[in-house]
């Protein structure tokens, strides 16, 4: 074992011992949490203007302070970048995450000292925690790929701004600087078909040990190896022994990356966002992820199928269920107050607080009232998957509800195959039974002949990398849309359909 390895090892313990402590104490860690930010707020403008000095309990906060999304925060964001201080958190923030918003345009979400130090850390504990609980220390003397947005950074209102993951790139620590690839100039490459190419170039002969990035993109980097080289990830990369993921649910993944790979590697997911790193998977053992309750961030959940409500219940750590779907509000050291996410997570354990994404709360199919989400939809194309001899690329769904000829409307799934099943009625079978199983709508739509069942829309090899380039969102950050309540991803497929 190396040097290096030895004390990962030490440092991977003393990490451990430390989650220990605010993991043993949930909610006094939650409630340390919320006095400490209400109170580091007070005199900011935001502070005065929701009379912080008055709050001193969960209640209090409230009734003084709405659930906001973007839009609300906006005016108050827009303060800051015209050069005023104090504003949502004290002083200015150190920078600006970039994201694309579907009705604001542009967002910019401020990043403050405070919250990318533990921005940093969680990256950082989670691959210790793996350490620890594993013992497998050796993959830190091989070299190291985050597939990631460029790390240049643009200016507003003095300002920096950029993608998370490029602001991120900024914080690797100096023992790793000599194991991460790719080179700063091929991370810079905008074109993502570009730069993948010169990643391939940069890493083909390395000895990579840990691939991390989004799973769509990944897949990506991997077909490109394969392509050139011949070889499967796994025999290219004889050492390679971690994939660390993040975005969305790499369930529907799972079987192309290990026909890819060639073999089994552990993995850690992530749940990492440009308003804060909200969890990450502690176990190779136990499905689901450790929910961060000492990162200076205070959560809040409201059931998802009441999210809509006129006063929905907020309810803090000690209040939530397990098995329910609830959006999940935040309040941070960045300056971000009872702001909604978009994400919805559910409870699989509360001892300790564990989660795993179920979905968005602006992405779900209800045309009909069956209120389907994301997790039912990956969990029916997963057994599908698990169930025949079919591998699956990419998907969504989308709602049909003006067929022609009068038939009775239906879900669509837009589905590009890896390799195409031999039973396609059976792949099909398999995916409309479980939806019926996981969602009684769903069911009693079907039974009450409203709906039909679903139907397979085939989309041609690259069709959906296509469909994102159509759309400037190739590469980075960014992501397929797994469902939609109206047609406008259906639509935007629509030249890309296997006739």
């Amino acid at each position: 074992m190396s040097l290096k390895a030895f004390a990962a090892k030490i440092f991977a313990n003393r990490i451990a011992q430390k989650t220990k402590k605010w993991v043993d104490n949930p909610v006094q860690t939650q409630n340390k949490v919320f006095r400490g930010l209400i109170a580091t707020a007070q005199k900011t403008q935001f502070g005065k203007d929701h009379d912080f000095v008055s709050i001193h309990s969960h209640d209090d906060f409230v009734q003084r302070v709405p659930i906001r999304d973007y839009e609300e925060i906006k005016d108050y964001v827009n303060k800051i970048i015209e050069g005023a201080h104090d504003v949502l958190w004290p002083g200015k923030p150190l920078y600006f995450a970039k994201t694309s918003g579907t009705t604001s345009g542009a967002k910019y979400i401020p990043i403050t000292k405070e919250s990318i130090k533990h921005q940093v850390e969680a990256s950082r504990n989670a691959i210790l925690n793996y350490i620890h609980e594993t013992g497998h220390a050796d993959f830190v003397d091989g070299k190291m790929i985050f597939l990631q947005g460029s790390p240049e950074l643009e200016e507003k209102g003095s300002i920096k701004f950029g993608r998370l993951s490029g602001i991120s790139a900024h914080y690797v620590p100096n023992y790793l600087q000599k194991n991460r690839l790719p080179s700063w100039e091929t991370n810079c490459i905008e074109d993502w078909e570009t730069k993948v190419d010169k990643i391939v170039e940069e890493t083909e002969k390395e000895n990579m040990t840990v691939i991390a990035g989004i799973p769509s993109w990944v897949q990506m980097y991997f077909e490109k190896l394969h392509t050139k080289s011949g070889k499967k990830v796994g025999e290219l990369f004889k050492e390679f022994q971690l994939f660390i993921y993040g975005g969305v649910n790499y369930e529907p993944y799972r079987a192309k990356f290990e026909n890819l790979i060639g073999r089994k590697v552990d993995s850690i997911e992530l749940f990492p966002a440009s308003e804060g790193f909200f969890a990450y998977q502690d176990s190779q053992r136990e499905k689901g992820m450790l929910l961060l309750l000492d990162s200076g961030i205070f959560y809040e959940f409201i059931k998802a199928d009441e999210f809509f409500n006129e006063s929905p219940k907020r309810l803090t750590i000690s209040e939530v269920e397990l098995n329910v779907d609830y959006a999940m509000i935040i309040s941070t050291n960045a300056g971000l107050w009872a702001y909604n996410i978009g994400d919805t997570v559910r409870f699989i354990s509360r001892d300790p607080y564990k989660i795993m994404v179920s979905g968005r709360i602006k992405h779900f199919i209800s045309a009909f009232g069956e209120h389907v989400i994301a997790k039912e939809v990956e969990e029916a194309l997963k057994l599908a998957v698990d169930g025949t001899d079919a591998l699956v690329n990419e998907f969504t769904v989308a709602p049909q509800t003006s067929p022609e000829n009068g038939e009775l409307p239906y879900h669509e799934w837009f589905i590009e195959f890896e390799r195409k099943p031999s039973d396609m009625p059976q792949f099909s079978r398999i995916m409309e039974e479980s939806m019926k199983k996981q969602n009684s709508y769903y069911y009693d739509l079907i039974a009450g002949n409203i709906l039909q069942p679903l139907k397979i829309t085939m989309i041609k090899p690259g069709g959906f990398q296509d469909y994102m380039k159509n759309l400037g969102k190739l590469g980075g950050q960014n992501k397929v849309q797994r469902l939609s309540n109206d047609r406008k991803v259906a639509d935007g497929l629509g030249a890309f359909k296997i006739s």
